[in-house]
């Protein structure tokens, strides 16, 4: 794809702890998401998938390395700065949906555009917009204790997609939820991708997902070990072109 990643990750090194406890969890990650695709993250227990997740989101700082998101680079951000451009630029889609009970649908959704200091005129359109576009326009005053698993989740992406954000990480979608619904989160997550002002990165075990995804990144020990993209020919999947790193040993 010629167009310009979304985001670009350069050398990343994340140290967690302290003394004696101290853990390097990324040893020199590379990587770029780019926009119209749909990345899958994944790894082992331990490989580094939630602490390269929690950098690409603004939420941890590396040790060492650079990101930028939208051209914008997080280097020198203060944790104030680095909160202004997740709210700008990063939707999140959580395995446990993260909605509040006494919230419904829209005002679930609503709630991500509040953040922003956003007009409440501005923030229902944008919410109602959002939920029709995950197939919920029959489930705006809906609450989460009366949605299904399927439902709350369509919800979580509608919160996430409604801020028009420049890359959307999804933190296992699927894993709450049966294999139907399973499915249709991830078809739902590959239509969102398909907008090529966008990227998104979902972080998963779950192997139902492969057949979604325009890309896998693999990543153990802290390190990218396999890259594979998706080729097609016309409207028809070929097969996964290999780009493979050898595991390097530290």
């Amino acid at each position: 794809m010629s167009m310009q990643p979304i985001v670009n990750v350069r050398d990343i090194v994340k140290e967690l702890g302290q003394g004696a406890g101290k853990v390097r969890a990324l040893k020199g990650v590379s990587m770029s998401l780019n926009p119209g695709e749909l990345t899958l993250l994944m790894g082992p227990s331990g490989s580094g998938k939630t602490t390269l997740l929690s950098i690409l989101g603004c939420i941890l700082s590396p040790t060492e390395g650079s990101i930028t998101i939208a051209g914008e680079d997080t280097e020198g951000l203060s944790p104030e700065g680095l909160a202004d451009l997740r709210r700008r630029h990063v939707g999140f889609v959580f395995q446990s949906y993260n909605l509040f009970p006494t919230l419904n649908a829209l005002e679930n959704v609503r709630l991500a555009l509040d953040v922003r200091g956003e007009r409440y005129a501005d923030t229902v359109i944008k919410a109602e917009t959002a939920l029709r576009e995950v197939g919920l326009a029959n489930r705006l005053r809906s609450f989460p204790g009366n949605m299904s698993g399927g439902e709350q989740q369509r919800v979580a992406v509608a919160r996430a997609l409604a801020i028009r954000p420049s890359v959307i990480l999804a933190d296992e979608p699927t894993a709450a939820l049966d294999s139907e619904n399973g499915h249709a989160v991830m078809e739902l997550l590959s239509d969102i991708a398909k907008d090529e002002s966008r990227a998104v990165l979902a972080v998963t075990h779950d192997p139902r997902t492969h057949a979604y995804a325009d890309r896998i990144i693999r990543i153990e020990d802290g390190k990218i070990i396999d890259d594979e993209r998706r080729l097609t020919s016309g409207d028809n999947v070929t097969r996964y072109d290999l780009k493979r790193k050898r595991k390097l040993h530290a």
